[in-house]
């Protein structure tokens, strides 16, 4: 019985959207040809239709009822089709496993749409990977590759796996992982993503993540774990639809009784079909899936933007999420007394910390590096002040917990904190001292500096927010949704970020347990939480909350699993356009509900007075699921003005 089932569901795969086309296409002419009567035909040409339509949706219905008794719409338009058969009405019958089908078609155009921007991440999983061993260049399947491998990257090619740069420049096209429409330029000692397209230069790079652990896999998993029948509201439906069945067979056998009209019977049998109510709710959420997917977020199941539908609170990680995550140079501020320019100053500081491994010396470095090379207003900056090279940079000493020291030049430099000048018995002038204080408790990082034994400035390092985060808090305020920031940054930090961005609600100095409690506090008042974060830290909180947004590009990988749904490019500005849709997408889907039980409703009564009969009542009632479905797929484009 299993093999017999298993042959049965292979007759029902009808090869693909373009040849659904052709079979309708094909059922179109016959059904055209049987309402004419042109044709001498010793049968009705409206056959051509059953059989091409029809026999699909009935042998589906046997199947579903023979190996797990599970009654759905298919079972309801077989027996229609059966008795329009039996009672001579073939045009009829004809016509609505044509319409049948048409709906099916334009539900798998849908949701083909919805997710053929997923799709191409599968299609881009890099097949193979040069390995360079020994001076020798190997090609073996991308997934051999081992974690502190050295593979070679030609131009053309699709970066295999997550890793380094260890030599070479090149410019990469991010827009499958980031959406980024230019190309970005790459050198030793940048990251590169898998899944990637190298464009101009070949490079040699240092596998970090390989196999599942990479991130087009990552990404991959997320969207192969995309399913709208988790969606609460599609269960209902399901459970609707077997009570509909039941109520239209009794409805049926009462009105063929009472009236002794088999063809009411019928008619009822074919206008009572759930089939709107059944499809165009899992449409309506896959469309919407496939909307924000082209806005940068990859969502695990429809269910996810039905309960974002209903959150009142969304709760953020500051740290890579409301910022950038990493430090930059905001600000030089020199000691009038010290005799040198607040460009002189970094260069040196900037020098002096090349060889350092913590991270604010390396941001240091990278920050100078940077604004010499964009530096536009004065063009001989980069020739004047230069980054001194690190084998004329003497005496290096990295000290833990207070800076570094060098000679430059023969001048001593010394960055680092307060306690690194304290005990070198230097003196901070009043005036530096209070700048340095009003930008700590703006929850700035400050890197001391002194030249040759005396005080010489400040280099003030901070986490800056992202550009777009401002506008999208007002926009989540407009949508009624409150946001509230959750960090484990100090309070000044915390407080300084929420009075940029115009929070009302802070907690600061968060552990990871603070972040769980704080969500399920809100839970238990009755609020719907989201969640949005991008760390290992984050994880729980991201769990817990109703909905959990992680970071997808800078977010740790268990803060993406732990998340319902991944922002692909980290640009949160786009996060008020998912909110808005989740709240469209349960509009619509309780709009195509009313309308398909209410259109249901009336041709029931019209059929059992008999004013419907077979052929009438299947393009009323098919009509009505063609509609509920073009009304779903209207979301794939739809965007709040």
């Amino acid at each position: 019985m299993k093999n017999l089932m298993e042959k049965l569901e292979a007759l029902l795969e009808l090869g693909g959207i373009k040849k659904e086309i052709a079979l309708l296409a094909v059922s179109a002419v016959a059904l055209a040809l049987s309402i004419a009567d042109v044709v001498p035909l010793p049968f009705d040409v409206a056959w051509v239709s059953i059989i091409l339509c029809g026999v699909p949706i009935v042998l589906e219905a046997v199947i579903g009822l023979v190996t797990a008794f599970d009654i759905k719409a298919d079972v309801l338009v077989s027996m229609a089709l059966v008795a329009s058969v039996c009672i001579g009405e073939d045009f009829a019958a004809g016509e609505v496993a044509f319409i049948m089908q048409l709906g099916a078609l334009l539900e798998d155009v849908t949701i083909a749409r919805a997710r053929a921007g997923i799709e191409k991440l599968v299609k881009l999983t890099p097949r193979t990977a040069r390995i360079l061993s020994g001076g020798d260049e190997k090609i073996v399947p991308a997934e051999e590759v081992k974690v502190g491998d050295i593979l070679r990257v030609l131009p053309g090619e699709t970066i295999p796996v997550d890793g380094v740069i260890v030599s070479g420049q090149t410019s990469v096209n991010q827009a499958v992982m980031t959406g980024e429409s230019l190309p970005v330029d790459k050198g030793a000692g940048d990251e590169v993503s898998s899944g990637t397209l190298n464009q101009f230069g070949s490079f040699e790079m240092r596998a970090v993540k390989v196999g599942k652990d990479s991130s087009i896999q990552r990404m991959i998993r997320l969207v192969q774990s995309a399913d709208a029948g988790k969606a609460k509201i599609v269960g209902i439906a399901d459970r609707w639809a077997t009570w509909i069945v039941v109520t239209a067979l009794t409805a049926a056998a009462l009105t063929w009784i009472f009236s002794g009209e088999i063809i009411r019977a019928v008619t009822i049998l074919v206008v009572f079909c759930p089939c709107a109510l059944v499809l165009a709710t899992p449409t309506a959420i896959m469309a919407a899936i496939g909307n924000v997917t082209k806005h940068g977020f990859l969502v695990r199941d429809g269910g996810a933007l039905e309960r974002l539908a209903g959150v009142t609170k969304i709760t953020f990680d500051k740290t890579g999420t409301l910022t950038y995550g990493t430090p930059e140079v905001v600000g030089i501020e020199c000691d009038p007394d010290c005799g040198i320019s607040d460009d002189e100053l970094f260069a040196l500081v900037a020098s002096a910390e090349q060889f350092s491994e913590h991270p604010l010396g390396k941001a240091v470095v990278r920050c100078f590096k940077n604004s010499s090379c964009k530096s536009d207003k004065d063009e001989n900056r980069a020739e004047e002040f230069p980054l001194v090279q690190k084998d004329s940079v003497q005496n290096f000493v990295m000290i833990p917990g207070r800076g570094v020291s060098a000679e430059i030049r023969k001048r001593k430099i010394l960055a680092g904190n307060a306690a690194l000048l304290s005990e070198n018995k230097i003196a901070l002038p009043p005036s530096a001292e209070k700048s340095a204080c009003e930008n700590l408790e703006k929850g700035c990082t400050v890197i001391y500096a002194a030249v040759d034994g005396k005080f010489a400035g400040t280099v003030v390092l901070s986490d800056t927010i992202r550009v777009e985060s401002r506008v999208m808090i007002q926009k989540l305020y407009a949508l009624n949704v409150e946001p509230v920031l959750l960090t484990g940054d100090n309070k000044n930090a915390a407080t300084s970020v929420a009075e940029n961005l115009g929070i009302k609600e802070v907690k600061a100095d968060c552990r990871p347990e603070d972040k769980l409690e704080k969500i399920v506090g809100f839970q238990a008042e009755g609020k719907k939480v989201c969640m949005i974060g991008d760390g290992v830290n984050d994880a729980p909180a991201l769990k817990r909350a109703d909905v959990g947004i992680a970071m997808g590009g800078i977010g740790s990988d268990i803060a993406v699993e732990a998340a319902d749904i991944a922002l692909v490019d980290d640009d949160v500005k786009e996060l008020p356009h998912l909110v808005a849709l989740s709240k469209r997408m349960m509009t619509t889907i309780k709009l195509n509900m009313t309308f398909s039980m209410t259109l249901n409703f009336a041709a029931i009564a019209l059929a059992i007075t008999g004013l419907l009969n077979p052929v009438v009542g299947a393009l009323v009632h098919n009509a009505g699921s063609v509609a509920v479905i073009v009304n779903s797929a209207l979301l794939l484009k739809w965007r709040k003005r």
